[in-house]
């Protein structure tokens, strides 16, 4: 029997469901340039080994009374190589496709290994001393123990840490020698990041939760690698340190990061295409070409502004947005002309980053817009053209792939979108040509977005907010083609050399001040008095464009550029 009555679940058959389908990228992997360890099936932490696990046994799963279509299972890694080890189980939910990892390591002596991470004698890895029952289905009726699900926490040894939990469908505990715990010093933090399973019981207060977890220290100068684990309990609070840990990478190198030859081959292969709104006015351009164009370098308290090379070599580098210095539009003809950008030389300047300790490879994709048009108003089935909210000079959006470095797959795509974004998963992707995705910016506004449709800022269940529009036309950047490598810091100084507008931290525009209360009091005032308390509380939450503009910084100065995308 592989699942039981149980709290606020529902009975299944004994059976076990149908395994989700196995997501494969449309097209076969190609064989990548040579170099280092990108893509070689394992990374070297340092004392620890690591593969990836992407087989696995099922062993128990539930569905929720309300509703049987939502069912979470349980999987055992299998298929581990000899001489590693396991370090955790594996769930998900079972309307995706299967496509997740867990992490098995083995110790690496000091012969195969120059990296010394300490200077402790003791083994890497070690057995636990034994199991806690974390929590268990078993509704009171002793004849259904053996078809409910048991989640076991491993007990490390002191000095050691545990790396994920264990699943049964019976009482009866798993061997010592089925995982392993880790050394802590071996080890980094991790926090919950979505919940996976929420499971309230008539029999207790709290209910029991399952999460996927990540690294807490991220972005390109974290350490922490995710094992692919998952954290449970039934009385942890949030903002209390969770009982498990992830790795941590201790190799200065980063070796398992691709080198410039397959940074290329990376961009070649899975370099998406972005469209633009079919009626977009505001298009996109080079940075050479805004500049070669009539772009200005403003100073404060200067009245005419001074022209800027095409390379921006005369942009003041480096220092901080001070307010000293801003880029402008020309006050002649050549504004409008500015404004429209330059689709014919466009490009996506490309940022390469190590992520997850360098066990992942984040290719943040940035593409300029001189001139970011006025939004439009959505409330219900009415659209309000806005005059001036949400203008602003000088528009940087991008777009991240993220790639796994045991393989070289294309793992998910990172979508930016205004003040925050998403991660989509490659297996809700929309592809072009092979395994190169498809991103839509929004009209207007730029923002990128995974699939065509119209998406609110604000509130989709009432329909009110920003519109964000996408689809497809033939206003288009394949940025396998049209690219330029900004930066990637981890190959070393020389490698790639960054452009001068890059150093550039001060605003790509000019501050803009406009009355948006006077402009939007009118809109609300036409509209039915039981809409107007809802219309202005969600005007209250949205971004601060609505109320002025303040010119945008360039790549260098956004918080991804060294840290995590926001999500």
């Amino acid at each position: 029997m592989f699942g039981c009555r149980c709290f606020h679940w529902n009975s299944v058959s004994r059976m076990p469901p149908s395994k989700p389908e196995t997501f494969s990228l449309p097209a076969p992997l190609p064989q990548w340039p040579p170099g280092q360890g990108f893509a070689s099936g394992k990374i070297n932490l340092g004392e620890l080994e690591v593969v990836k696990i992407s087989s696995f046994e099922f062993i128990w799963s539930c569905s929720m009374l309300q509703d049987k279509k939502k069912r979470v299972s349980f999987y055992k890694p299998v298929g581990i190589p000899d001489g590693f080890h396991c370090l955790g189980y594996y769930c998900q939910p079972d309307d995706k496709p299967l496509r997740g990892f867990v992490l098995a390591a083995r110790e690496v002596s000091s012969s195969e290994s120059e990296i010394n991470s300490s200077d402790v004698d003791s083994p890497a890895l070690k057995k636990p001393l034994d199991y806690t029952l974390v929590w268990n289905s078993d509704d009171g009726n002793e004849e259904n123990l053996e078809g409910c699900g048991f989640f076991w926490l491993p007990q490390p040894p002191e000095g050691y840490k545990s790396m994920g939990y264990l699943v049964t469908d019976s009482p009866r505990k798993p061997d010592l020698d089925e995982v392993r715990c880790v050394r802590t010093d071996l080890t980094d933090r991790c926090d919950t990041y979505h919940v996976i399973l929420n499971a309230k019981s008539e029999f207790s207060e709290m209910p029991f939760q399952v999460w996927s977890t990540r690294p807490r220290h991220r972005g390109t100068l974290g350490r922490g690698v995710s094992v692919g684990t998952f954290f449970c309990s039934s009385y942890w609070i949030f903002g209390e340190e969770i009982y498990i840990a992830c790795l941590k990478n201790f190799d200065p190198t980063l070796h398992a990061m691709p080198i410039l030859d397959q940074i290329h081959a990376l961009i070649n292969y899975y370099g998406p295409t972005v469209f633009f709104y079919p009626d977009e006015i505001y298009l996109p351009s080079s940075v050479s070409w805004f500049f070669k164009n009539g772009a200005l370098l403003c100073k404060k308290w200067m009245l005419v502004g001074e022209a800027i090379d095409a390379s921006g070599s005369n942009l003041p580098a480096g220092g901080t947005n001070d307010g000293e210095f801003w880029i402008g539009l020309p006050n002649d003809d050549q504004q409008e002309t500015l404004k429209h950008g330059n689709l014919k030389s466009a490009k996506l300047y490309v940022h390469v980053k190590p992520a997850l300790g360098g066990t992942f490879t984040d290719i943040a994709m940035w593409v300029f817009c001189p001139f970011n048009g006025p939004a439009t108003l959505k409330i219900g089935l009415l659209n309000y053209a806005l005059s001036k909210i949400g203008e602003h000079v000088g528009d940087w959006e991008h777009y991240t792939l993220r790639i796994c470095n045991f393989t070289g797959e294309l793992w998910s795509i990172y979508f930016s979108q205004h003040s925050g974004g998403e991660w989509v998963e490659a297996y809700d992707l929309e592809y072009i040509e092979g395994n190169k995705a498809i991103v839509y910016s929004s009209k207007s506004g730029h923002a990128s977005y995974p699939h065509p449709g119209t998406y609110i800022q604000g509130s989709e269940k009432l329909g009110i907010g920003i519109r964000n529009d996408c689809a497809r036309s033939n206003l288009y950047v394949d940025s396998s083609k049209h690219y330029e490598l900004v930066a990637a810091e981890y190959l070393g100084e020389g490698i790639v050399i960054e452009p001068c507008w890059l150093q550039f931290m001060r605003e790509w525009g000019p501050t803009i001040i406009y009355d948006s209360r006077f402009e939007l009091d009118k809109i609300i005032n036409r509209l039915p008095l039981m809409l107007r308390y809802s219309v202005q509380n969600i005007f209250a939450k949205l971004p601060v464009e609505l109320s002025g503009e303040e010119g945008p910084t360039g790549p260098k100065e956004k918080n991804n550029w060294v840290g995590d995308e926001r999500s």
